[in-house]
């Protein structure tokens, strides 16, 4: 909320055009503010939002630019953290179940299986086909359990410019040398004011679980998130450990 000092301030500065208009409304020996006050110009309707247009007009953009740049609490980030765990253990049990059965899971070989070639030749293996389905399951958790509740703060793949000479992070439609991270929390309405970012991370292999940060791509994939600033270190979320940051 406004404070009530800075309302009045406002409208003895805004009400000085109104003091100084048409001669029966001019100044007299009180304040400008209460000369504008008794200025029916200066009205529009009675009542706490409505009366001085302009003072309320400069007010609104003030919350507004105060509300632009409000990052996320400590206790809402913890909170947002440990929806994304939850998020993280629903996707991956989900697909589990579905494609092996209730209980079951898929063993080294299974997540090693060639189940195709991209069109570079190169093999795609179990492992990836599973983890773009948790992912995909993850996202829907992340829309229906967090966006809800921090709508303005959190974005879900957000594209990012590789290229942070001009002094921070772009956004960015080029696929080539950029930067997709999964979770991103940011200042209200501003994804360019990075706060923290997650990547979901579904380890397939028995080598994997144990070590999900061991993955030279992984920590190479931290180094460039690190570049793009934030308040807090880049982590990676998994079902097994939670949240991770080197």
């Amino acid at each position: 909320m406004i404070d009530g000092r800075l309302l009045w301030g406002l409208a003895a500065l805004l009400c000085l055009s109104c003091a100084s208009g048409p001669r029966q409304y001019a100044q007299t020996s009180d304040s400008a503010t209460s000369g504008c006050l008794r200025n029916p110009t200066c009205y529009t309707q009675p009542g706490d939002e409505a009366f001085l247009p302009w003072v309320d007009k400069a007010a609104r953009a003030a919350a507004s630019a105060g509300a632009t740049m409000k990052l996320l609490e400590a206790a809402d980030v913890a909170r947002i953290e440990h929806l994304l765990v939850e998020c993280a253990k629903e996707a991956n049990h989900a697909v589990n179940e579905r494609e092996y059965g209730e209980g079951k899971y898929p063993d080294d070989k299974e997540c090693l299986r060639v189940v195709g070639y991209d069109k570079y030749g190169d093999p795609i293996r179990r492992q990836a086909e599973l983890g773009t389905m948790k992912h995909d399951v993850a996202f829907a958790c992340v829309r229906r359990e967090i966006l809800r509740l921090f709508p303005k703060n959190v974005s879900i793949e957000p594209r990012y410019s590789g290229d942070t000479s001009s002094g921070g992070p772009a956004m960015t439609s080029m696929w080539t040398g950029s930067n997709k991270p999964d979770i991103v929390l940011h200042a209200t309405g501003q994804p360019l004011q990075i706060q923290c970012i997650f990547d979901f991370k579904f380890p397939c292999t028995l080598s994997g679980k144990s070590q999900p940060l061991g993955s030279s791509e992984t920590r190479k994939q931290m180094a460039r998130y690190k570049e793009l600033g934030g308040k807090c270190r880049p982590a990676i979320i998994t079902p097994q450990f939670g949240v991770l940051r080197e």
